[in-house]
């Protein structure tokens, strides 16, 4: 079996077709990928055009496993469009076909999104992740990921309501940069507020 990561710039009718078939059946297979139904055609074809506009200006990436030619799973990083977070970016639609699972495909194409993420300069990556996804979870601490944070029921299927689950890894800092962290003082800081008694 021969698996290959691509690394695609445009979308012809082959590539359309292949990531509506990934993303339409992980979802209806019951993976958590943004969609509660499986996506239309218009609608995966949209967020493929707009992953590979980003791509087009470095602004972001996208990977794709082909397995013996088919394209079997998904991965990309997003940089943000907020202009303090530039240097950062979210890892989004990590995905395997039902038909490749146990392939090792979400590991590889995570690695290769940090690893592509780590050359274009970023210096964040981060992600979230359904509470209950136990699997996903333990597979982004491996590569790294640590959790910071967590949204109690943020996520609403239907009447069901999940955690949310804030990941992120550090890629490294270039040179000269200052991290103040939470120390007092600098753009934006303000003093502590004393205690009033009642």
């Amino acid at each position: 079996m021969g698996i290959e990561l691509v690394w695609p710039t445009v979308a012809d009718e082959s590539l359309r077709v292949s990531v509506h078939s990934v993303l339409h059946d992980v979802v209806a297979a019951g993976g958590a990928i943004g969609w509660q139904v499986p996506p239309s055609r218009a609608e995966t074809d949209a967020w493929l055009d707009m992953v590979l506009s980003r791509v087009s200006t470095g602004d972001g990436a996208l990977v794709v496993a082909v397995v013996d030619g088919v394209v079997r799973g998904t991965a990309t990083w997003l940089r943000s469009t907020s202009a303090v977070f530039t240097h950062s970016a979210e890892v989004g639609r990590v995905t395997a076909h039902p038909s490749a699972r146990g392939l090792g495909l979400g590991r590889m194409l995570v690695s290769a999104a940090v690893s592509h993420a780590r050359s274009a300069g970023l210096e964040m990556l981060t992600l979230g992740v359904r509470g209950n996804n136990h699997g996903a979870i333990e597979l982004y601490e491996s590569l790294g990921f640590r959790e910071w944070g967590r949204l109690p029921y943020a996520i609403a299927v239907g009447d069901v309501r999940f955690d949310e689950v804030r990941m992120a890894l550090p890629l490294g800092f270039r040179e000269g940069v200052v991290l103040h962290g939470s120390a007092p003082g600098g753009n934006g800081s303000s003093p502590r507020r004393s205690k009033q008694s009642v």
